[in-house]
């Protein structure tokens, strides 16, 4: 009886930690650039059931498989573009297709598809909360002002055509192996970044969260049952071994 212990404890966390990511996603519907995530666990050991004599223990036949407790497995991220919203604002930018835009935070380069910038006191480009946005040139971009123009490859220009600096758009050879960093945004998980020579971006826009609401929902409330429905099977295991463990105590 025990064993059901553990298998339905396990159960609960790993619904628990499906809520928490669900909980993110829904949270974040609102965010620019951001990418939904799916929580998946696994087996964490199989145990083998063999059939064996009642005297003769040899030759035990194997006759199945049995699971005790689940684990973590992974995070997936779902990197499929979202909808493009139009913002009007002149430092606001979507990338068309895939790459990242790449920030240079105090923890190194990370990256991100939200392209909703700010300029700081020096005129630098930069993702507010994060750091400085970096060019195609792998360096910070600076701007003498907020009235420009942009091409579709990301070129920067002043009012008077004055070239200024062309954002940089960069991909990697697998964005499964990206990680997901403490401040939301991408490590590049030691793969190498490649600018992108022709990217497509679209100014004055930026691209909205690709969080399913209905999707998440249904995640939301299958979960809550699966949790509820293992704490009420938990209390009637509690109360069965409390009450061997009493009646065990009379004998």
């Amino acid at each position: 009886m025990t064993k059901g212990f553990y298998q339905l404890t396990s159960g609960m966390l790993s619904q628990g930690r499906r809520l928490d990511v669900v909980s993110n996603n829904m949270t974040n519907l609102s965010t620019a650039g951001y990418k939904a995530e799916t929580y998946t666990d696994r087996t964490f050991e199989e145990v083998l059931i063999s059939r064996v004599g009642n005297k003769d223990k040899s030759g035990a036949t194997v006759i199945g498989g049995e699971s005790y407790i689940l684990a973590p497995d992974q995070l997936y991220v779902n990197y499929t573009q979202g909808s493009m919203k139009e913002t009007g604002l002149a430092l606001d930018f979507a990338i068309l297709g895939d790459g990242f835009f790449a920030i240079q935070t105090d923890n190194g380069v990370e990256y991100t598809r939200s392209g909703s910038f700010c300029l700081d006191n020096a005129g630098r480009l930069y993702l507010e909360g994060h750091g400085l946005v970096l060019g195609a040139n792998g360096q910070p971009i600076t701007l003498a002002t907020d009235q420009i123009q942009v091409d579709g490859s990301g070129n920067i220009y002043t009012q008077d055509g004055a070239f200024q600096g062309q954002l940089g758009v960069y991909t990697f050879a697998d964005n499964a192996q990206l990680e997901k960093g403490t401040s939301g945004l991408f490590l590049a998980g030691g793969q190498a970044a490649q600018v992108q020579a022709q990217p497509r971006v679209a100014w004055k826009y930026v691209e909205e969260s690709n969080v399913d609401m209905i999707q998440e929902m249904s995640r939301m409330l299958t979960a809550q049952r699966a949790l509820q429905s293992g704490a009420q099977v938990l209390k009637l295991y509690d109360a069965l071994l409390t009450k061997a463990t009493t009646e065990v105590g009379r004998m």
